[in-house]
């Protein structure tokens, strides 16, 4: 089996634009697709936020950066990561489809999932009116009746930009109180006369005429199920960080995104992260990117101060 100089795992964003960067550096990087070959853009109707680009779906957009990288003769492999091993400068790894490679150096850029509610109506109206990135889907309903779920800062934050797009905003939070920790995001939200908020209450379902959301059923304390029309829902219940097969290996945060010790590094020398995978705070698909694009920097740099050792 050769041993490769570069892997990266995970293909949105961040892996995409390692792997450009990689290949430029002649590293000849092999990417492991994921779950999702695109990563979340893929499930976003339009993207209105990345440079130089107006308006361009989500796929589409994700479709130009893998053309990029193919035009570059970066190699891909369908899987999903599921164990790391090993020490600089060999690491093996091992995928669902029961493959094993080798490496010299591992970008980890493998994402975060969004919480999802779990009820009626989610998966079926996915991108098609339910959203968890308002930055990203926010100019599609300007003037539009919203739901935001969820009580916390993310919530708040999602709340306060749609607004700007004149959005009549209903909050359904399962506590008796916001749990946001800004006090000036409290204050705005509390005190602004197009913002409404259900608490002690939940999503029993989500319903729509099949292209799109037109409704919410909510499940109250007081008065048990009461359905709500609305022109889209925004998931703002947190983030899962794909790192499951990480926990025993690396040394991850509290919320489980990998712990970064200096730049793109993790607790492991030879092995870097980049994107919502280490990112709890932007989580916005052009600082996944740039992460990317540092990640393979560190790694290149590394690898030429290992190819000196190894001389």
């Amino acid at each position: 089996m050769e041993t490769e100089r570069l892997i990266i795992l995970g293909s949105g964003p961040a892996g995409l634009t390692a792997a450009i960067y990689a290949a430029r550096f002649g590293l000849d990087p092999l990417v492991i697709e994921g779950p999702v070959p695109g990563g979340q853009l893929t499930g976003t109707s339009f993207v209105e936020n990345w440079p130089g680009v107006l308006h361009v779906p989500g796929p589409s957009l994700m479709g130009q950066l893998r053309a990029h990288t193919v035009s570059l003769n970066v190699r891909f492999k369908e899987g999903l990561a599921t164990k790391i091993s090993g020490t600089a400068p060999l690491f093996t790894l091992l995928t669902d489809k029961n493959e094993s490679f080798t490496s010299n150096a591992i970008i980890v850029s493998t994402g975060a999932l969004p919480r999802k509610l779990g009820c009626a109506g989610e998966e079926m109206y996915w991108g098609k009116g339910v959203s968890t990135c308002a930055a990203c889907d926010g100019p599609l309903f300007a003037e539009k009746r919203v739901v935001i779920v969820g009580g916390g800062n993310s919530a708040l934050e999602n709340a306060l930009f749609l607004l700007k797009f004149k959005a009549q905003i209903t909050i359904v939070h399962e506590r008796d109180a916001l749990t946001a920790t800004e006090k000036q995001m409290l204050t705005d939200v509390l005190k602004s006369p197009h913002i409404t908020i259900l608490y002690n209450s939940t999503v029993h379902s989500i319903e729509g005429d099949g292209e799109k959301v037109t409704a919410v059923t909510i499940t109250t304390q007081e008065k048990g199920l009461k359905k709500l029309e609305t022109d889209g829902v925004f998931l703002a219940i947190g983030q899962t960080p794909c790192t499951n097969f990480l926990t025993s290996y690396l040394e991850l945060t509290p919320s489980k995104h990998i712990q970064l010790k200096e730049y793109s590094q993790t607790s492991i020398p030879g092995i870097f992260a980049a994107g919502d995978v280490a990112d709890s705070r932007y989580r916005q698909a052009i600082t996944a990117a740039g992460m990317g694009c540092m990640a393979a920097l560190d790694a290149y740099n590394y690898l030429k101060k290992f190819a000196l050792l190894l001389n």
